[in-house]
């Protein structure tokens, strides 16, 4: 439901949150000095108790001494929690601070870049800037568990059906304003990043079983208490010491037959406690909250099938993994061999596989949906005047009315409108450089690509048929793979026309078509190209600054359309209003470009 005044603007409601957390902080921040100063004054206290009864007999003295060590220990206890609550504090101010950052269009470089979700090879994610600083990923993403960071950007990259992009867009309006749910997840655990990796936890799961009798569970018990009582029996109470060696050797002896199949529990159980911990508080977080939309009341049904609260069961989990890594303690690592403490650990999580594991993979893909609903409904919220998409359901169709840039702030971001359909499948978009075509490209990918994620998009009106989306903006030489400029971007081109071979139809975003080559081969080349598209049932636009690419419409007749971008020259300097217009651009800038940074020619 939603926490906040639904009129009030995203700024507002930002500014206001972190005023009052800012004033919680100064309050708790005041608190704990004054109990900083009361321990200092305690410990002061303790010092003056020590001296009065090391020169004093009466027994005054060592009641005096034990009230202010009590003192003490609780002044210490008292300001130890107070830092803690001054530190969450500190992080939900930190938090709001965050989200007027985004808002203010400061929070390139701040967030998760999502950098190892970028596949060079993939259709479009590098050319529309999805991942890395700056990019689309790191705007969206507010996931706790790299569950979520994953499956976020699988809704990015991989093709949604209009049926599951509504369900999301559901969700999303729902949990739109539900700030006090997004701020919970965000201070829930230590102030990190949960590290949890899905596939490990699957792979673990999917393991074969290893396993423990009931009598070698009984005995992994009663050998360490034998064997305590066998020493507390020689030392105090004088038995003889072939009694502590017998229990000695029966232990060593039933560790090494058990140790084949506890080590193996052992080396498998790689995942940190913490991070374990911040998964059962994301998951317990969201078993609390209450929701209506179909596909949110379906995950949350998927994490209540087991009759059991998931939350509690993975913090059973974080709890033995704590307890294995005790012995690693320097201090009690002297008594684990002695109580068979890996072994015990071992087996209780080896039952805590056999019985919960295979609910696992189920719960982990119903947080990774739900932190990236909650990530595309944060989005949604803070740019309330973009507008829900809406899907076509027959022949092919995009159009994109008033159509901005996502990652460029709204207040100068120009808006084009685009609008591609059976008709006239395909634009013609020529003008000179730094004029805005690319940026007119990665506007409609980007805003298609959050379309079918279930967000909210940067236009006025956005309708769309179910597409699969090619580009070729930013397709770079590999050295590597020993690939030029050319050689990579015409095998691009050439998963595109596959793509366009499949249902749904293709999209097509083609930047400065094949200006790796001359003239003559680019004109017969991207005239081949294109109309093959077209043929082929794609729709999209193509982007170029040579004029003879800009005939093509003739040869493609209606199909084709032609608009472009300009410049203006004023008091010596470019000028560009990034405004699409009617037909083929008259000029180029290039030599103007050179000659305004002090080339001479």
């Amino acid at each position: 439901m939603p926490d906040t005044n639904p009129t009030a603007s995203p700024l507002s409601v930002y500014q206001q949150r972190l005023e009052a957390c800012q004033h919680q902080t100064a309050l708790m921040e005041a608190r704990a000095e004054r109990l900083s100063t009361a321990r200092l004054l305690a410990f002061l206290l303790l010092l003056g108790a020590t001296g009065f009864a090391l020169w004093s007999d009466y027994s005054a003295s060592l009641a005096l001494l034990a009230a202010a060590l009590l003192l003490l220990v609780a002044a210490i206890v008292m300001h130890e929690r107070q830092l803690r609550r001054v530190e969450e504090a500190r992080r939900r101010t930190q938090y709001w601070s965050d989200g007027l950052d985004r808002l203010r269009n400061r929070w390139a470089g701040k967030g998760v870049a999502g950098a190892q979700f970028l596949d060079p090879h993939h259709l479009y994610a590098d050319d529309l800037d999805l991942f890395g600083p700056g990019s689309l990923f790191e705007l969206l993403c507010s996931a706790r568990t790299s569950a979520g960071e994953t499956q976020l950007a699988a809704w990015l990259t991989q093709h949604s059906s209009p049926a599951d992009s509504l369900a999301r867009q559901q969700a999303v309006r729902e949990l739109c304003s539900a700030h006090s749910l997004r701020e919970d997840l965000a201070m829930l655990g230590p102030d990190v990043r949960a590290l949890v990796h899905p596939h490990a936890l699957k792979a673990w799961v999917a393991a074969p079983a290893r396993s423990f009798a009931g009598w070698e569970r009984t005995l992994s018990k009663v050998l360490p208490a034998l064997l305590i009582g066998s020493a507390i029996g020689c030392f105090l109470l004088g038995l003889p010491f072939s009694t502590l060696a017998i229990a000695i050797t029966l232990q060593t002896l039933f560790a090494m037959r058990l140790r084949p199949r506890v080590l193996p529990v052992l080396e498998h159980v790689g995942f940190a406690a913490r991070d374990l911990e911040v998964l059962s508080l994301v998951l317990r977080r969201f078993e609390a909250q209450r929701f209506e939309a179909s596909l949110l009341r379906q995950l949350r049904t998927q994490l209540e099938a087991s009759g059991a609260s998931p939350g509690e069961r993975i913090r059973q989990l974080s709890r033995l993994s704590q307890l294995l890594d005790s012995r690693l303690n320097q201090a009690f690592g002297i008594l684990a061999p002695m109580l068979l403490w890996s072994t015990n650990c071992a087996m209780a999580i080896e039952r805590w596989r056999t019985t919960h594991g295979p609910e696992l993979p189920r719960w982990l893909q119903a947080v990774g949906e739900l932190e990236a609903l909650c990530s595309l409904a944060r989005y949604a919220f803070e740019h309330p005047t973009d507008a829900w998409p809406t899907f076509h359901d027959g022949p092919a169709l995009l159009e994109a009315h008033q159509v901005g840039h996502p990652l460029i702030d709204e207040a100068a971001v120009v808006r084009n409108s685009v609008r591609l359909d059976t008709g006239q499948p395909m634009w013609i978009v020529s003008g000179s450089n730094m004029s805005g075509k690319s940026t007119l490209l990665r506007a409609v990918g980007m805003n298609l690509v959050l379309a079918k994620a279930g967000a909210p998009v940067r236009a006025a009106k956005f309708v769309l048929s179910p597409f699969q989306l090619g580009a070729s903006i930013r397709v770079s030489d590999n050295l590597l793979e020993g690939e030029s400029r050319f050689y990579a971007e015409i095998r691009r081109i050439r998963d595109i026309l596959d793509l366009a071979l499949m249902q749904p139809p293709a999209l097509f975003l083609l930047d400065e078509i094949f200006s790796g080559t001359n003239s003559h081969d680019r004109r017969i080349g991207a005239q081949a190209i294109l109309r093959s598209l077209v043929q082929r049932g794609a729709l999209g636009l193509v982007t170029t600054h040579d004029l003879a690419l800009t005939q093509i419409d003739d040869a493609l007749g209606k199909s084709a359309r032609n608009v472009h971008f300009e410049d203006q020259i004023v008091d010596g300097r470019m000028r560009f209003d990034y405004r699409m217009r009617d037909g083929v651009v008259t000029r180029s800038n290039a030599l103007e470009l050179m000659r305004s940074i002090g080339i001479e020619l």
